[in-house]
């Protein structure tokens, strides 16, 4: 019997809703779509946090906001605590990255010694990084360079180098480079030459590859290279979700009172330029969907699709002009709800409605690979419904946390620290936001799926109902954690004496 290979592929800022399998009026995702039509498709996954180191630590670690504390980008991901790469390498595996991790390191132990080390796009612990390319991209820029490009001094420039063209403002700029030298391209083409290294070195070996591909994709800045920036004409796009003006959606909460006050976190008033942005958007979607389509058949090709477990997702959405809002922050789903698809090696193709969650995700690799669950999890295994059984004693609802800490809102609504966040539970009828100190909402989601009208103040008891429902989740899961912490830390600090 062939050993499992894992392929853990994560995009960046990929709304749930952008896959033509979703439905959606626009975006096409035909190598996506033949994916999910070969593998189970979760179509209510959600991200735990925004925005992309919280998100990515309860990704990695199975373990909700409020556990791994890793709540901000660059607040440290406790080393005490286990993730996927770190189990499987502990179990013969030897985990490899292409592309970022975004994990600010604990900077105790190795990085009390190597301060300048320390950086909130670090590489998770029990990860062998071939390509690290986050903001810095060394390696992209090498091979850039060898194609002739002049490039900014500035690593970061690098991704919205567009080619002037003649202005037409309802048609976005191109990439400067050719489609075969993008970011996405090359990290493709890397996994490929991994893959194809180790099938020829390592033909006797008792465990299969194992790698990371993590794109930047579709993250801003939105250019996208020839032919995906014309791939969606602007007069064809779906108009924003949103109250009929700015004021409005300003007036319906404190928080977002004080988030849309700065220009950059919400959309444009020129549309023209909103547009163009959405249509970039959409074709980087375009150009991930057409490496994943060069990626899956060259497995076929090479006879290891029906041995790899391939997971494809995303860190968190993105507003995208809904609730006149760019990015991801605050509880809409637009910022929570993602793609989800995973093969499994001998698993029945298939569909899930139900509620899942990316701390179910460590669970699932480790299962599907006959491994132990770290009693840390917070999340439960979907190998059931791979396999075309049902999930047994399921979670109805979803859950998911923001910290706003450190932000304008914090100052500005004088709040502490421990005051900025924010708790969603949400299920099939409505959607409950609890805030510290700020007044709560409550959603109609079967009569109002915008999430347009606050009926907290009208339905007092739904708001009891789901505030119960919410502290109940609250108090079960950091219990459970806390005794994790209890039995680990006996031996941690024996580590950590001068802390």
């Amino acid at each position: 019997m062939k050993p499992t290979n894992l392929l853990f592929i994560t995009a960046d800022q990929w709304r749930g809703d952008c896959l033509s399998s979703m439905g959606h009026p626009v975006v096409t995702t035909p190598h996506l779509d033949q994916l999910a039509a070969e593998s189970t498709q979760f179509r209510q996954h959600y991200a735990n946090a925004v925005p992309c180191g919280p998100s990515r630590a309860s990704l990695h670690t199975g373990m909700y906001l409020h556990n791994h504390r890793s709540g901000t980008n660059g607040t440290p991901l406790d080393s005490r605590f286990t993730n996927w790469a770190t189990e499987l390498r502990a179990n013969g595996y030897d985990p490899v990255l292409f592309g970022y991790t975004h994990t600010a390191m604990d900077p105790r132990g190795v990085l009390e010694d190597h301060p300048g080390l320390f950086n909130d796009e670090g590489v998770l612990p029990g990860i062998r990084p071939i390509i690290d390319m986050g903001t810095l991209c060394p390696d992209w820029r090498r091979f850039l360079q060898t194609k002739g490009y002049q490039l900014p001094d500035v690593d970061g420039a690098i991704y919205s180098l567009r080619a002037r063209a003649a202005p037409d403002k309802l048609k976005p700029e191109p990439l400067i480079f050719d489609k075969t030298h993008t970011d996405t391209y090359f990290l493709t083409s890397e996994v490929i030459n991994y893959i194809q290294a180790f099938k020829q070195h390592t033909s006797t070996t008792r465990q299969g590859w194992c790698a990371h591909l993590s794109l930047r994709a579709p993250h801003p800045p939105w250019v996208a290279a020839a032919p995906y920036h014309l791939r969606y004409p602007t007069d064809n796009l779906p108009a924003p979700v949103r109250q009929t003006n700015l004021e409005s959606e300003r007036d319906s909460h404190p928080w977002l009172a004080e988030h849309l006050g700065n220009e950059r976190n919400r959309s444009h008033v020129d549309i023209d330029r909103h547009r163009l942005l959405q249509a970039s958007y959409y074709g980087l979607m375009s150009e991930v969907d057409d490496n994943m389509g060069r990626l899956i058949n060259w497995l076929k090709d090479t006879e290891q699709w029906d041995n790899t477990l391939l997971i494809f997702t995303s860190d968190h959405g993105e507003q995208m002009g809904d609730h006149w809002m760019y990015g991801k922050a605050g509880f809409f789903d637009q910022s929570y709800h993602i793609p989800l698809i995973i093969h499994a090696p001998g698993g029945e193709p298939g569909s899930c409605d139900d509620f899942t969650e990316h701390v179910d995700i460590l669970p699932t690799i480790l299962a599907s690979l006959d491994l132990t669950l770290p009693r840390q999890c917070d999340g439960c295994s979907l190998l059931p419904k791979l396999q075309g059984k049902t999930l047994n004693n399921w979670r109805t609802c979803a859950h998911y946390e923001y910290d706003f800490r450190h932000s304008q809102a914090e100052n500005a609504l004088d709040l502490n620290m421990e005051s900025a966040c924010l708790n969603v539970i949400r299920d099939a009828r409505y959607k409950y936001v609890h805030f510290a100190d700020l007044p709560c909402l409550l959603f109609d989601l079967k009569n109002d799926p915008g999430e347009l009208t606050n009926i907290a103040t009208t339905s007092p008891a739904i708001v009891a109902e789901y505030a119960q429902k919410l502290l109940s989740w609250r108090l079960r899961t950091t219990d459970k954690t806390l005794t994790h912490l209890q039995i680990s830390r006996t031996d941690g600090l024996k580590n950590m004496k001068d802390e």
